[in-house]
């Protein structure tokens, strides 16, 4: 399995290129019947919550499609706290133009729940704009309720 699908601030290329150097991003797509939440929050002594999904009949996801090189998933791995059990990993199927795309996401391992900081949902809406999330995503995401930093 060498897709990964990207939903969060990892939507940003940018960023990808700077985690996964080998690592091509190869398209966009939906995961149908998946939403975009939070979790963690003051669980975990963040600043706030933080990006995850799960499944929501009726809902989808936008994503980006990387083709990931075996190295590089090792790093995605560690960076997405995968080792530390913060995040694990599941395969879904992505709709995109061209048909079905088996790929990984990673999911929080704990409960939906808490507020991200401002900070952190602006990060979201730019990664989304950058891998050309449509509009009405976009501004879906930008919507969303955010809590104050602790000072």
């Amino acid at each position: 399995m060498r897709h990964y699908a990207a939903y969060g601030s990892n939507l940003d290329p940018a960023r990808m290129r700077a985690y996964c150097p080998r690592s091509p991003m190869v398209g966009v797509g939906w995961i149908e019947g998946w939403r975009v939440t939070f979790a963690g929050g003051d669980l975990l002594g963040w600043e706030g919550a933080v990006t995850t999904i799960v499944e929501s009949p009726g809902d989808r996801v936008f994503v980006a499609l990387y083709d990931v090189h075996p190295e590089d998933a090792k790093q995605l791995d560690e960076v997405e706290g995968v080792s530390a059990g913060t995040y694990r990993k599941l395969h879904v199927r992505v709709a995109t133009l061209e048909g079905d795309v088996t790929a990984w996401i990673y999911v929080f391992t704990g409960y939906e729940g808490g507020l991200p900081t401002a900070w952190y949902l602006s990060e979201l809406v730019s990664a989304a704009e950058q891998a050309g999330a449509p509009a009405d995503y976009v501004e879906q995401l930008r919507s969303r309720p955010t809590r104050d930093a602790k000072p």
